[in-house]
């Protein structure tokens, strides 16, 4: 790694693995170079690695370089339009190789002109045409202008008409591409409502467009004219493998501010989305800490009155209402709505829970997890990013804490014996195995049967109390493998530590029911939630590893059995020969010099041994496992 600031370093080891936009920026804030990336983390380390194949700007540039700022985008495609758009802003000195916006095509429709067009343009201008894209596919528009074409009629020459009129149609005319409004045969008004369903379709309304084919060519065969039903019925049917959803760009308006938010315990981020001219071309962000015991309306609010109306939007402090954006994009209502909607006019409020503007809070969100995990991972709260379904699981729960670490129980018995108890731990939703304990179960009494609730109350009493003795950080979260009884049993051995405001909950096996301490309905989360999945991830872990540990236990009393009969042999002498010989079979197998040459062992008393030992062994068929006596406790 070559040398790099301090700011930068902290941030590398934690980028995330998502597409995005990077912005080097030098020591006053400028913004030297933006960048985009399919993999953010990838692609901006390269720049520090020794190895890296770079060239004499990326040099020159690394030397000015103070800082950087990262954006979350959905794809790559957003990335690439993105980082055009933050160029364009921003004008960055190491940027002028770039292409500009232009070099990116957009479908035009001349819906200003009595006669209008469909064509390609690199240039989108106020002139009262309807644009779409831009596309950084160019695939897609081709893809979009041979649906047009196939389906609709729309002129291609250039004539200004009704001003300019041919004496005779184009060749367009007779191959029935062209109806030929030019000389007549075509009326203006059914050229209009043909051009109103080429805007509908590239508007994303294909199934509007298919109705109304469908219909004409229903019409069509009723008045026997075949030729022209099965004109429309192939132009229904790639209308219908037509899927490629159109971006709209509207030069005139149409602005939005979309904000986005995470929470976590006492920490806040609001990232606030600026979208003008249907391009989204800056983020700002405003971290909120001490908000323990506020709601997330409650936090909202603050920052919608501290910061948003407080910054450059009020009239008052613009001079006109002019940056005002047309609409406010909020994940959920503050408190005191009533009373921030009219300060906020003539921006209109709203709360999206579907489409296109859902998906922009969505990535709105995603940038403010983004930009918590680095401020929690610059505080140094956390050893790595957290996954998606720990922000999902705290959200499902309604947790005010994102559980970034949780442990989970379960016991393990065979019929009444080697009782056990396991306990995992899990963070930033990936297991961590240097946490994982096991246990032996010393209260059961194991001649009268397994008493799994009496087992879990030791198991989480015992795990806790040491955690407590050993100053080691808590969970914030505990799960434990069953039900309610199982979750009350949990409870009671926490009480009495000072622990019960700790999360609890239960996962039950047969319904995947979750259970929350002090909620009587069980919580039934989709099969599919990535909270769910991660809840099953914990459980089925912690009862591998109990089912694993009880299996062990069983075999050591199995297999040291046959060598509690053999006078002289005690359990110093047994740990002794198992840890040297494996297992029963191959104490049988060893010589007697083997054996005498151990501690404690002499060769008469190794002969003694030997004989005893194949004297059992026809009773004894399943002592060949292999184990080392453990007390794990």
């Amino acid at each position: 790694m070559r040398t790099v600031p301090e700011s930068i370093s902290q941030k590398l080891p934690h980028l995330p693995d998502t597409p995005g936009v990077y912005l080097w920026k030098g020591a006053d804030g400028t913004v030297l170079y933006v960048g985009k990336a399919k993999r953010l983390r990838q692609r901006v380390r390269s720049y520090v690695a020794t190895d890296h194949a770079e060239t004499s700007k990326t040099r020159v540039l690394m030397d000015y370089v103070a800082d950087l700022e990262t954006i979350v985008v959905a794809s790559e495609a957003h990335a690439l339009i993105l980082e055009h758009n933050l160029i364009k802003e921003h004008h960055p000195r190491f940027n002028v190789m770039l292409r500009d916006d232009k070099t990116y095509p957009y479908v035009k429709v001349t819906v200003q002109e009595p006669y209008p067009r469909v064509l390609v343009t690199r240039r989108v201008l106020d002139d009262g045409a309807r644009y779409y894209g831009p596309f950084t596919d160019v695939g897609a528009m081709r893809h979009a202008l041979n649906v047009v074409k196939r389906v609709f009629t729309v002129r291609s020459c250039r004539w200004n008409m009704p001003a300019e009129m041919p004496e005779r149609a184009c060749l367009d005319f007779h191959i029935k591409r062209c109806k030929g409004p030019c000389i007549g045969a075509q009326s203006l008004a059914d050229y209009r409502r043909m051009i109103d369903e080429v805007v509908a379709f590239l508007d994303g309304k294909p199934d509007e467009v298919m109705q109304r084919v469908r219909g004409r060519m229903d019409e069509a065969a009723e008045h026997l004219d075949f030729e022209r039903a099965a004109e429309l019925r192939d132009a229904l049917r790639h209308l219908e493998r037509y899927e490629e959803p159109a971006i709209i760009v509207d030069v005139e308006g149409h602005d939005r501010d979309v904000v986005g938010f995470a929470r976590d315990g006492d920490d806040a981020c609001v990232t606030l989305l600026k979208v003008r001219n249907g391009k989204l071309l800056a983020r700002d962000q405003r971290f909120l800490e001490q908000a323990e015991g506020e709601s997330d309306a409650a936090v909202l609010s603050a920052y919608l009155a501290g910061s948003y109306l407080a910054g450059h939007y009020l009239p008052e402090r613009t001079g006109s209402a002019g940056e005002h954006p047309a609409e406010l994009l909020l994940p959920f209502a503050p408190e005191d709505l009533d009373v921030l909607e009219p300060a906020l006019r003539p921006t209109r409020v709203l709360l999206p829970q579907r489409g296109l503007k859902r998906e922009l809070l969505d990535l709105a969100e995603k940038n403010a997890r983004h930009l918590l995990e680095e401020f929690k991972l610059a505080e140094d709260e956390a050893n790595e990013r957290a996954g998606d379904p720990v922000y999902e699981l705290g959200r499902a729960l309604g947790l005010a804490k994102i559980p970034r670490a949780l442990v989970c129980f379960d016991n393990s018995t065979a019929q009444g014996k080697d009782n056990v108890g396991s306990i995992v731990w899990f963070e930033n939703g990936r297991p961590r195995r240097s946490e994982y304990r096991t246990m032996r179960v010393k209260s059961v009494d194991e001649a009268h049967g397994p008493d799994d609730f009496a087992s879990m109350r030791e198991v989480v009493g015992r795990y806790f109390r040491r955690r407590l003795d050993e100053q080691k950080p808590l969970p914030d979260l505990v799960v434990i493998d069953g039900g309610k009884g199982q979750l009350t049993a949990a409870h009671e051995a926490l009480a009495p530590l000072g622990l019960d405001v700790l999360p609890l909950v239960s996962l039950a096996k047969r319904e995947e029911e979750v259970f929350m301490f002090g909620r009587a309905e069980a919580l039934h989360l989709s099969r599919r939630s990535p909270a769910l999945r991660l809840l099953q991830q914990a459980r089925d872990e912690a009862h591998r590893t109990a089912v694993g540990y009880n299996r062990k236990r069983r075999s050591i009393r199995t297999i040291t059995s046959a060598l509690l009969d053999v006078p002289g042999v005690g359990p110093a002498k047994r740990r002794e020969l198992l840890r040297t010989f494996g297992s029963v079979d191959g104490v049988r197998a060893a010589s007697v010099e083997q054996i005498a040459a151990l501690k404690g062992f002499s060769a008469k008393s190794a002969a003694a041994l030997l004989e005893a030992l194949k004297a059992s062994a026809p009773d004894r068929p399943n002592e060949g496992a292999s184990a080392v006596e453990s007390d794990a406790s």
